[in-house]
């Protein structure tokens, strides 16, 4: 990721909005299907034959197959995978799992972003308690995202809203290093980088219709990763689960506008 040197997020017409919109919508539809097909016994790659099947079904294109050589139309992350996990025949999904997916899309020269985790089955309270830490955090980010505030309001908020769901749930989160949100448009990564703490009030300033992937990943030990020999899948450190949750949101007067909604269609 470059340094992002302008001092303003870059911006989108409302037409442009609506267009990704339209690519953020079959993203959500793609994640919903997923999510529902993620039970116990189900291949990850089963998953992402799902998810592109949904993608393509819609006339978009899977923005993450092939890209900079990665082979699947989903990241599909189980337990201590943080990101980046790799869809697999040999990973089949067990009871007590937790699977953070991530999934883009690309229609009309336009990209969606977004990422869920899903429980398989019945989990343990703290990796529970981690799966709704990490919505509520999102959320918290997400409530930044209006013209006037800065970068540093979006990681500041998430920052803040993690000590304070580590304090309403009982147990420690750890906010991942070195990973973070983005600019998007017409590339999937784009400045600027979006770190998930920070200081507020700092940073480029948010004009209406300035446009970030929002994603927040949590983790029950480690904040620290290491990357796997597959040169993708990236792991916590000590083998903590991890949560990813993110949406990809514009700032609008009437507040935050989420591109990526989740409906059935």
């Amino acid at each position: 990721m470059g340094i992002f040197k302008k001092r303003t997020v870059p911006t989108r017409t409302p037409g442009e909005l609506d267009a990704m919109e339209a690519a953020g919508r079959i993203v959500g539809q793609a994640l919903l299907a997923v999510q529902a097909a993620a039970v116990p016994g189900v291949s990850t790659l089963e998953l992402d034959a799902l998810a592109e099947s949904v993608i393509r079904d819609a006339g978009a294109v899977p923005s993450f197959k092939g890209y900079h050589g990665f082979p699947g139309s989903i990241c599909a992350s189980p337990n201590e995978v943080v990101v980046h996990g790799i869809p697999r025949r040999s990973i089949i999904l067990k009871e007590g799992d937790l699977l953070s997916i991530d999934c883009g899309a690309i229609l009309d020269g336009w990209h969606g972003d977004s990422a869920l985790t899903v429980e398989i089955g019945a989990v343990d309270a703290d990796v529970a308690a981690l799966n709704q830490a990490t919505q509520d955090v999102l959320a918290a980010g997400i409530a930044q995202m209006v013209p006037g505030n800065r970068l540093g309001d979006i990681s500041h908020a998430i920052e803040v809203a993690t000590k304070e769901a580590s304090r309403r749930y009982g147990y420690t989160f750890a906010i991942v290093k070195e990973f973070g949100g983005h600019g998007i448009g017409r590339e999937m990564h784009m400045d600027p980088y979006l770190p998930n703490e920070g200081k507020p009030h700092r940073g480029p300033l948010l004009n209406e219709g300035s446009v970030l992937a929002i994603e927040p990943m949590l983790t029950l030990g480690s904040p620290w990763t290491v990357e796997l020999s597959d040169n993708w899948t990236t792991i916590t450190d000590d083998d903590s689960f991890a949560a990813h949750w993110e949406h990809t949101v514009a700032a609008t007067p009437e507040g935050p506008r989420i591109l990526t909604v989740r409906e059935v269609s």
